[in-house]
């Protein structure tokens, strides 16, 4: 070996230490402009009258569905690779929807489904039509059985319908169950316009390090040869999930369950609107046409895994499995080991 090279082991060394630092930096600031962004969500949701609910749904699942969002644009542009962008909106969706049994772990006194409203039900239900959609898209597109409008499929515009449709939706009904869906009494110490930019001020955090996130992960994944499919739904759809995951904890433990929970499935709904907005930047044809049809058994384990949810809302179960969470959670669970087991084995 030339004197002064430094040996391929240690450079691999080094380089993996930095990508975990890098990792790990994000974490943490996550971790603390996450707490921020419950706290202060929580008060702009009982000053506002809005609810935590719909909190939850719009403002919380917004920001922290931004990494999707650059992550899916920029990999259908700059990267040219659509399955990363497509397996990172389902990975995210069944990911947030494993948050819920979290959740039910985390609630140790009540099943999380017995203690959140059942309004959530709405936003979960839209979330099992709008990926639906999605997977028959999939299905269809490389068949050429879907009109187009120029480079763009015809389902974009009906995600983006059924979002507004959705978001409204939600919003009549927290209006309409105020009483039942009244989020926790702000500090008294903080007005609403404080309360506003403490949040913003949250927000650009958490943007800034979920927008790192994905490129530190695929560091990670190149180092270890992963397929795209597979680095996608399950690597990438991680590291762009952490923001959802440290915003929805910290919301439960200062007592802001309904918006914690309407944070995951806001999400979902927010990450299908990123497919179409992915399908707009992407130029060489119907985005869902160019993917590996691996990617429906993501979409399917995600509308399985959403009306896992509602039937835990609807029947608000009371057992648990040796104290520590509920049936419908240990399903929840089940079906996201198994979605990553096909993608493992079977990606592209």
């Amino acid at each position: 070996m030339p004197s002064g090279e430094v040996p391929f082991a240690l450079r691999y060394h080094r380089t993996m230490a930095g990508v975990w630092l890098s990792f790990g930096l994000c974490l943490v600031a996550i971790a603390v402009a996450g707490a921020k962004l419950a706290k202060y969500g929580n008060v702009i949701a009982a000053r506002t009258g809005l609810g935590g609910t719909w909190i939850g749904v719009v403002l919380l699942a917004t920001v922290t569905s931004l990494p999707e969002l650059v992550t899916g644009v920029s990999a259908v542009t700059v990267a040219a690779a659509p399955n990363i962008a497509v397996g990172d909106v389902l990975g995210s969706c069944v990911f947030n929807l494993a948050i819920v049994a979290v959740l039910d772990f985390l609630l140790r006194e009540e099943s999380v489904y017995r203690r959140a409203h059942q309004g959530h039900i709405l936003a979960a239900g839209f979330g099992v039509v709008m990926i639906g959609l999605v997977g028959l898209a999939l299905l269809l597109e490389p068949l050429a059985r879907l009109p187009a409008i120029g480079h763009v499929g015809l389902y974009t515009p009906l995600i983006a319908l059924l979002y507004l449709v959705a978001i409204r939706s939600v919003f009549r009904y927290e209006r309409a169950h105020m009483a039942e869906a009244a989020a926790a009494p702000p500090h008294s110490s903080v007005t609403l316009a404080q309360a506003v930019a403490r949040y913003s001020a949250a927000a650009v955090v958490i943007v800034a390090a979920g927008l790192w996130l994905p490129f530190v992960g695929k560091q990670m994944s190149q180092a270890m040869g992963w397929h795209s499919s597979f680095v996608g739904t399950l690597f990438v759809a991680f590291a762009t999930s952490i923001p959802e995951l440290v915003v929805t904890v910290a919301a439960v433990r200062i007592g802001a369950l309904d918006m914690a929970v309407g944070n995951v499935l806001g999400s979902n709904l927010f990450d299908v609107l990123v497919v179409a907005i992915d399908d707009l930047a992407f130029v060489d044809g119907p985005l869902l046409g160019q993917v590996s049809e691996v990617h429906v058994a993501t979409a399917v384990t995600a509308m399985m895994m959403s009306g896992i949810v509602i039937v835990g809302l609807l029947y608000r179960p009371r057992s648990r499995v040796l104290g520590t969470v509920g049936w419908v959670s240990l399903l929840l669970l089940a079906l996201y080991a198994l979605n990553s087991y096909v993608l493992f084995f079977h990606g592209e």
